[in-house]
């Protein structure tokens, strides 16, 4: 997804902003928020339900031969629906969204950001194939940030990479979480860098 240079460039932008906050940031990029393996079988179950139809009505082929043809006609499009790019294809837009906000939420959970110190973990969630950006803060900093705020982080953050600028993008949306998390969070004597300050890449 991203070169291990520019892995590197991005958690020394992190790194850099967390020396100004208490706060955290952790940055997850996923290839693919979900795998979709139910949309074949749905389709084919659907293709499977219309093909009788025509044949019923348009021929005088016997019942038994018709549960062939469509036992036959369900199979073969659950076997080409399966092939990725396809099946990823015919996922409405509205299920991908749903499926990758439910990834950045597990991810949040997973990566331990409620467990900071003073609630102020903050995740920056991409997932490339769904074009899907979110930003999840705990209450700690959630409570005192317009939510319009994280949205105009990741517009911003869509529009470079909708022109193929993904890592300037992804840079522009640490400094500017980091100078949030600054306002709120300043820096304390005792500060330690509690979350690692590498990109977490999924496949």
């Amino acid at each position: 997804m991203i070169s291990s240079d520019e892995q590197a460039r991005l958690a020394n932008v992190i790194g850099d902003v967390e020396d100004e906050t208490s706060g955290e940031i952790v940055l997850v990029i996923a290839e693919q928020a979900g795998h979709y393996r139910a949309v074949p079988l749905l389709w084919a179950m659907l293709a499977a339900l219309v093909t009788p139809w025509p044949l019923i009505w348009l021929t005088d082929i016997s019942t038994s031969r018709v549960f062939l043809i469509q036992l036959a006609v369900a199979l073969a499009s659950s076997l080409a629906l399966s092939w990725p790019k396809l099946r990823f294809a015919l996922v409405p837009r509205s299920i991908k969204h749903t499926q990758a906000h439910e990834a950045a939420s597990r991810e949040f959970l997973r990566r331990g950001l409620t467990r900071t110190r003073e609630k102020t973990g903050v995740l920056i969630y991409l997932a490339l194939a769904e074009h899907h950006a979110e930003i999840l803060a705990d209450t700690g900093i959630a409570d005192k940030v317009d939510p319009e705020t994280w949205a105009g982080i990741v517009a911003d953050l869509t529009a470079a990479i909708r022109n193929e600028q993904m890592i300037e993008g992804l840079e522009q949306a640490i400094r500017r979480v980091g100078a949030i998390l600054a306002e709120h969070a300043p820096p304390r004597r005792d500060d330690v860098d509690e979350l690692p300050n590498k990109v977490i890449l999924l496949d």
